[in-house]
């Protein structure tokens, strides 16, 4: 079992250090995954990589029913909780009061890891819940993929599916998702 794995069962049971040691094994890599994330927000968000990681874990840590079997749960949780903090934060500055504005999503390439442009992660959110509703499998290949920065193959991985079925998957939910957010711009 390793360190990692070890402290998780830990946290299970109910240690209450486990969760400090879980964070101080971790958290360079849960930074490095803000970082990756926020690079692709508008310019001017407030929101910096370490507040992000510190709300991530105050949303995930204080979980009395946390189930990490590994590290592959572990960052699929984090990559969740920091979907829902950038959702909510893209709310916040979505809001008329705040200037309102969005911005379209490219799929080909603003799914990918390395996307550089920002994203209108409200229409996203949106788009991922009625993948969700449709097809809970390739909604949890996205997340992992795109919130978790999980490769491929890890992904595949946490979802027992064959690396096969998640390219089908992932292929399918980007171009779900494409429809869904961009359904309103075609033409009568």
């Amino acid at each position: 079992m390793t360190d990692l794995t070890q402290l998780f069962a830990d946290f299970a049971d109910g240690d209450p250090s486990a969760a400090d040691r879980i964070l101080a094994l971790v958290y360079d890599e849960l930074r490095r995954l803000a970082a990756q994330k926020l690079a692709r927000e508008e310019p001017g968000i407030t929101l910096q990589p370490t507040a992000l990681v510190h709300e991530a874990w105050l949303r995930i840590g204080g979980q009395e029913n946390a189930d990490w079997h590994d590290r592959r749960y572990f960052f699929g949780a984090c990559g969740e909780a920091m979907r829902r903090i950038l959702v909510d934060n893209a709310r916040a500055r979505s809001r008329e009061k705040r200037g309102g504005g969005r911005k379209g999503v490219d799929l080909d390439t603003g799914l990918e890891k390395d996307a550089p442009q920002s994203l209108d992660l409200l229409a996203l959110d949106e788009a991922l819940l009625k993948l969700e509703a449709e097809h809970p499998r390739k909604a949890r290949l996205v997340e992992l993929r795109f919130f978790a920065g999980m490769e491929i193959e890890e992904a595949a991985l946490a979802l027992s599916i064959s690396r096969a079925t998640a390219d089908r998957d992932w292929v399918f939910a980007k171009a779900f998702l494409h429809h869904e957010i961009h359904k309103g711009d075609e033409l009568p």
